[in-house]
């Protein structure tokens, strides 16, 4: 018997979750709070969720650390980091910045944490105590920018790695990982090879603990329902649409004005040949499940040739993450928003370098997002556990999102192409290749 995939487990339990919670919910006086022996439904709910939470938590300074290490060493080791591997590294940070720019104002404009004027915190069931989260978001992001750039130079690595201080564990990470490229074989081969089997256990670890995220989305979202109702489904559907809204505005704009005016080629007309593709990435949610027929595509309609593709594709499939940085920046100041929290500039700016970072360092992670969320969220000092209000709409705006980090990948390959000299098959100046 075919095993159902995991989405649609996930969905399903989101399903069930609503039912069982709005059970709960419609069921539950001051008097008499649903229950088997003796143990209310919503604390089975709220335990089973914690767990879930914890597990995410557990994994993320050596996954970061060790996907980060490897990362960097592999690029820099693989003589590819010359003038094409600088020009796509650049690229890649460029429009996943600006992707996350476009969240930033988008979600800043719209406020989708906010219900009538006021933080959505009670109607989302988020129980944290403001005045706390206020503090500690203060201490962690208010002053001028260079505070950011100081916490990525924490005095001991380990402190910071138990303390959950995520900018300076990736500054270290980046540092480590670029100059055991400049050892001799003889000691950087060892190394790569730790660290290299560090991160394949951390992935294993990561996909066993993600057989449970139905068990723990029920958990969490049932929570949700039992607590709120269907309240929550306003400010939850305002942000889904600011997100898509977001992902649109990029996927329509910023990068074909990039693709036309730097890569002078006709963007509508890549986009359309790259459609396969980007149904590919829609209907599996997966970069790297998609890599196959997204360079058949680039090679055989847009034109582009296998020297390049066969290096930036699965380069991009692995640290650029247009679409998912953008969610990440979003997903964050929604749950500020909804704690009723005035993010100063250093704030959102800390924010923004944390998003791109982390949409690197966990690219190629089954449901990336979460464990980047969580990283950012702690970071700048909310509660983690407030992703479990996200997790309702996450399988329709993780199939968007993964659309756009295809097309982000489609165009990078495509400018470089172009700035290479090949002709390709979309050029203003008509098809054929050199």
């Amino acid at each position: 018997m075919r095993k159902l995939a995991l989405h649609w487990q996930i969905l399903i339990a989101i399903t069930l979750a609503v039912i069982a919670g709005y059970f709960v919910n419609v069921n539950t006086t001051e008097e008499t709070m649903p229950g088997l022996f003796g143990v209310s439904f919503m604390s089975v709910f709220e335990y089973v969720g914690t767990i879930f939470l914890n597990a995410l938590k557990m994994i993320i300074v050596p996954l970061i650390t060790s996907s980060i290490i490897v990362g960097v060493a592999g690029i820099g080791s693989g003589g590819d980091l010359g003038r094409l591997g600088g020009k796509t590294l650049l690229f890649y940070a460029s429009t996943t910045l600006f992707a996350i720019l476009v969240g930033l104002v988008l979600v800043n404009a719209v406020g989708p944490g906010y219900v009538d004027g006021e933080p959505a915190k009670d109607i989302l069931a988020l129980d944290a105590d403001t005045d706390d989260i206020a503090a500690r978001v203060e201490g962690r992001g208010a002053g001028d920018v260079a505070e950011i750039f100081l916490r990525m130079v924490p005095p001991n690595i380990f402190a910071a790695a138990a303390e959950g201080q995520m900018l300076g564990i990736i500054f270290f990470a980046i540092l480590f990982g670029y100059f055991m490229t400049r050892l001799e074989t003889d000691y950087a081969e060892p190394l790569y090879n730790f660290w290299n089997a560090v991160f394949h256990v951390m992935m294993r670890m990561t996909e066993w603990i993600m057989l449970f995220a139905p068990i723990g989305v029920f958990g969490l979202v049932a929570k949700t329902v039992s607590e709120t109702g269907f309240e929550a489904a306003g400010p939850l559907l305002l942000f889904s649409g600011v997100v898509l809204l977001a992902l649109i505005a990029h996927a329509v704009i910023t990068l074909p004005l990039l693709l036309r005016f730097v890569g002078n080629v006709r963007p509508y007309k890549t986009m359309a040949l790259m459609s396969p593709a980007l149904l590919t990435a829609f209907s599996t949610a997966s970069s790297s499940a998609t890599l196959p027929v997204t360079m058949d595509r680039i090679e055989d309609e847009v034109g582009v040739s296998n020297n390049v593709s066969s290096f930036v594709l699965p380069l991009g499939a692995t640290v650029n993450m247009n679409g998912t940085a953008l969610y990440e920046c979003v997903a964050a100041m929604f749950i500020a928003q909804a704690y009723g929290l005035e993010l100063t500039f250093g704030v959102q700016f800390s924010i923004v370098v944390i998003a791109l970072l982390t949409s690197i360092g966990v690219a190629g992670v089954p449901s990336a997002s979460l464990v980047a969320i969580a990283i950012i969220l702690a970071a700048i000092g909310l509660p983690v556990e407030a992703i479990g209000v996200l997790l309702v709409f996450d399988r329709v705006l993780d199939m968007a999102r993964t659309s756009i980090n295809i097309w982000g990948d489609a165009t990078c390959a495509t400018i470089i192409a172009r700035l290479a000299g090949e002709k390709t098959n979309v050029g203003v100046e008509g098809p054929g290749k050199e």
